[in-house]
């Protein structure tokens, strides 16, 4: 193929993947499948390989990301992005729809309605049609240059599509967001590996914003709703006309926007999306109203801090009073205590309210909660109700302030606190009975070894039983052991307890989702395991560096924390369960079992032209992730080492590589080599 050829393909490819991005976003439609999709991005992102000088800014490989940016850039906004004016009742609405009419002269108006996101607010700047520019809000007046990480969106685009109308040259303004559904899987992710929760998806989405790595933040998938489109005076005359272009244009323009005629309808608008609004993927805290005109909008001006055009009536968030009757205290499977209000039944926007986390100790200090206090639960946005105070003018006089508890409440050893964490901890891992059924419930779950069949209530009878007591011993259950086994199910509902007990075709499914499950990945059961820190997706770029259990066993730190996205926390946990000696009596027992071990590189070139050559890659590089230096030096068939030894041929050496493995490879006399001297070897 000739450059020529090569850029044509190349143009095509871009054209049919963004619009097969515009109908999918835009339009909900699918017309072609996921496979077909991926598949004409891996042949585009080959020929941007093999014809670099074509890889275009607005090209879908750049969203997938890759970049590192290691400090962002501060830039001036072209023009000042004010805040808001906030209201909570219609009368305020109504006061300030007053001084809009009188700063119109009377002269007959529209309102445009939006609801207000909770997120985080962008401008993005289009030259050409190609978004050259994406800066955080900042002070206002200038914010964070976060392009490369703003390019991660899907739903926004890189290039204006052809024929939208838009100039081509603008600026659009929005809100970033991280989609609830998105949200909650990551913590729950995080939950698995035994970090703390995120506390809100606007907190996370603000903080992945800021992340450096761009592919990490590909990975969230982050969203974005355009709310204003910054043009030449005259060159639109309205506000819901400049909405109407920008999706014209393939941003994405939430669907809940609508033109009102008077203070009434704006009313009505405000109690339509009162309880609707927590239907949707992302929190909204209120409503904006817009005057549509835009030459009234210059008109009427603004203040140094807010536009009077504009204003954002605020929901209160939905706040009731009840007593507190008691605090439990749940133990998760890390050993983790986390204290549980236990309430007075209460209706709160929709739903009976029983309990709310209480988060750690803290927390219950610094809102000194005390037994029979009333609290005030709230809601808001968030989905889990959180008491957020406690109501001092109906405290009764002798309530005692809360010790919280020193032992662990089901084994009743004494916790300890770590250092630096607010949570406490209950050691007994190998005794504490929610720990132990906590490790095989994940150990069990699908991202991990997919065993189906064991509910929470199974897995209590067969411990209660002495039929198990780790997740080594599920490979080792007979039928005689699970046919016609009996245990306890627990109905809050109905209040109650009853028994059960497995039939023979259950007893046989179960075992036979075991047997199967010795066919899953070394990453499934690396992730499985439940070492601290170490979610599903770490678990895989722990299982694609080391390719075995037995290396990242022998793996030091210095070798864990080169692995692309393992931290100093990260890395200090894996060392840690390593080396108890309970971690090498299980892991012989699964071994044993049959369970993989090992990661088979399939699809992988045995000759190219790095064929036989040993790499390792360390640091931050300008042009590729290391992940993709990893698989670069795979497909021409290198093959990646742990850690720096004499049997290694090249170090590829980036910024903030750690100083130790420099000096070892020059003690070891290989080969330190730079980005470009490694694309040099593949031109090669």
């Amino acid at each position: 193929m000739s450059p020529a050829e090569a850029r044509q393909e190349i143009e095509r490819l871009i054209a049919e993947l963004e619009h097969h991005n515009r109908q999918y976003y835009q339009n909900s439609v699918s017309e072609i499948s996921d496979f077909e999709y991926d598949q004409l991005l891996y042949r585009l992102e080959e020929l941007e390989r093999q014809y670099p000088e074509f890889r275009y800014d607005y090209s879908p490989t750049q969203r997938v990301g890759g970049t590192v940016t290691r400090e962002f850039e501060t830039v001036e906004h072209r023009s000042p992005m004010l805040s808001l004016s906030n209201t909570y009742s219609i009368e305020e609405l109504a006061e300030w729809d007053r001084r809009v009419e009188k700063g119109l002269d009377g002269e007959p108006f529209e309102y445009y309605c939006e609801l207000k996101y909770d997120g985080v607010a962008i401008s993005l700047w289009y030259e050409n049609g190609i978004l050259q520019r994406a800066v955080t809000r900042g002070d206002g007046l200038r914010g964070d240059d976060v392009t490369a990480n703003v390019k991660t969106i899907r739903t926004l685009p890189l290039k204006v599509a052809e024929g939208s109308g838009l100039p081509s040259t603008f600026e659009v303004r929005g809100e970033v967001f991280m989609p609830r559904d998105v949200f909650h899987a990551i913590n729950r992710e995080r939950a698995a590996s035994g970090e703390i929760p995120l506390a809100n998806p606007r907190n996370t989405c603000s903080g992945t914003l800021k992340m450096q790595d761009s592919a990490a933040v590909a990975r969230r998938k982050l969203d974005c709703y355009l709310y204003a489109l910054m043009v030449p005076d005259g060159t639109v005359d309205s506000h819901s006309k400049g909405m109407a272009l920008l999706k014209a244009g393939g941003f994405n323009v939430s669907g809940a926007g609508k033109r009102c005629q008077n203070l009434g309808e704006v009313s009505g608008y405000i109690t339509y999306w009162r309880e609707r609004r927590f239907q949707l993927q992302l929190d909204t805290d209120g409503i904006v109203i817009k005057v549509d005109n835009l030459r009234q909008q210059r008109q009427l001006g603004a203040t140094a801090k807010s536009p009077r055009w504009a204003i954002a009536y605020k929901y209160k968030a939905e706040n009731v009073s009840t007593r507190l009757n008691g605090i439990t205290y749940q133990v998760g499977r890390t050993g983790a205590i986390t204290p549980v209000a236990e309430l007075e039944p209460v209706q709160l926007s929709g739903t009976t309210v029983r309990r709310a986390s209480l988060h750690n100790a803290n927390e219950i200090a610094r809102l000194d909660i005390r037994i029979g206090d009333f609290v005030f639960v709230e809601k808001g946005g968030e989905i889990i109700p959180k008491v957020t105070g406690v109501d001092l003018s109906r405290r009764s006089h002798g309530l005692l302030p809360l010790e919280y508890i020193r032992n662990c409440p089901e084994c009743h050893m004494p916790l300890v606190r770590r250092e630096g964490e607010a949570a406490h901890y209950c050691p007994n891992t190998e005794g504490c009975p929610p720990q132990i059924q906590g490790r095989i419930e994940h150990f069990i779950q699908r991202q991990a070894m997919n065993i189906e069949g064991l509910g929470p209530e199974t897995i209590r009878g067969l411990l209660d039983l002495g039929l198990i007591a780790d997740v080594s011993d599920l490979y080792r259950l007979s039928f005689d052991d699970l046919n016609g086994v009996e245990f306890t199910l627990i109905s809050e509902r109905k209040g109650g307890e009853s028994r059960r007990s497995l039939r023979e075709k259950s007893a046989r499914n179960i075992l036979e989702s075991i047997g199967k499950s010795k066919s899953r990945p070394f990453s499934a059961l690396l992730f499985g395991l439940g070492i601290r820190y170490v979610g599903a997706t770490v678990a895989e770029k722990l299982a694609a560096h080391f390719r075995s259990m037995d290396k990242l066993r022998q793996a030091g730190f210095e070798e864990l924390r080169a692995v692309p996205e393992i931290g100093d926390r990260i890395a200090e946990s894996l060392l840690r369960y390593f080396a108890d000696p309970d971690t090498d009596r299980l892991l012989t027992k699964l071994r044993e079992s049959g369970l993989s071990f090992s990661q088979e590189q399939s699809g992988m070139p045995s000759e190219g032209v790095l064929s036989g050559k040993t790499f390792v890659i360390s640091g931050v590089f300008s042009k590729f992730g290391r992940d993709e230096l990893s698989d670069l030096v795979r497909k021409h068939g290198g093959r990646l080492l742990s850690g720096v030894s004499g049997n290694l041929d090249f170090l590829i050496a980036g910024e903030k590589m750690g100083p130790s493995k420099y000096e070892k490879a020059r003690e070891q006399n290989v080969a330190i080599i730079s980005e470009d001297d490694f694309l040099k070897m593949l031109e090669s």
